[in-house]
């Protein structure tokens, strides 16, 4: 295991583990993917805004478009917003099994006595939906998902990993956010809470150093090692 020590520190200091969803827990859009859910949301504002979705036809990124969509017209983003988590629901079914060493991780999360939240920029419905199909709602106590038609409130934010510390009554101070991207690290740095980079992918690894993430890792399966190692 790599970063043995840094990272056993960084699990033994955390009350609660607050797990990023897309990517630590599972590859939501494996079976489904992003840009093809990005061209479904931009059919549907170009319908209802014709500039909104030349803007919008720019990016494969869903996020993105309900972004353009929440800046053209509420109502219009409010729309966006429901297909969006619609899809989102459609990909649990499609994504596969967990990311490997994540079912691990969590199990020994909750063996090791601590509090366990999901943390995620997708909707709450459909973390729900992929952890019950998957059979490990058991383990996570909270879910924060992407904030309703406030954008400015997702990572890096500190926002969801506040409120997620607040939903279990500690102090955000005392938790460790597991993410895979930079706004992951920067929220938790903004929080003031510990930060572990998942580096999934192998350039993330100097990225997040760069961010100043207190431990990065190559696999979920080191958190599982590590918090049975303590």
């Amino acid at each position: 295991m790599t970063h043995t020590d840094p990272l056993i520190e960084a699990l033994a200091n955390a009350r609660v583990l607050l797990f990023d969803f897309d990517g630590p827990v599972c590859d939501l859009f494996a079976g489904l993917p992003a840009p093809e859910v990005a061209r479904e949301l931009t059919a549907l504002l170009s319908a209802q805004d014709e500039a909104a979705g030349a803007k919008a036809a720019q990016t494969e990124d869903p996020i993105e478009v309900l972004r353009i969509a929440h800046e053209a017209d509420t109502e219009l983003g409010q729309r966006i917003e429901r297909a969006l988590t619609a899809a989102e629901v459609r990909a649990v079914a499609l994504a596969g099994r967990p990311t490997p060493g994540a079912v691990e991780a969590l199990r020994a999360a909750r063996a090791a006595g601590r509090g366990l939240a999901v943390v995620s920029d997708n909707s709450t419905e459909c973390v729900r939906a992929f952890l019950e199909l998957h059979g490990l709602q058991e383990h996570v106590t909270h879910i924060v998902g992407r904030p309703s038609e406030q954008l400015h409130l997702m990572k890096p934010n500190p926002f969801p990993l506040i409120t997620a510390a607040e939903q279990m009554h500690v102090d955000v101070t005392g938790c460790t956010l597991i993410g895979d991207s930079l706004a992951d690290v920067r929220a938790a740095r903004a929080a003031g809470a510990t930060a572990i980079g998942y580096a999934d992918e192998p350039h993330k690894a100097d990225l997040f150093g760069e961010a100043q993430a207190d431990v990065v890792i190559g696999h979920m399966q080191e958190i599982a090692d590590a918090l049975t190692a303590e």
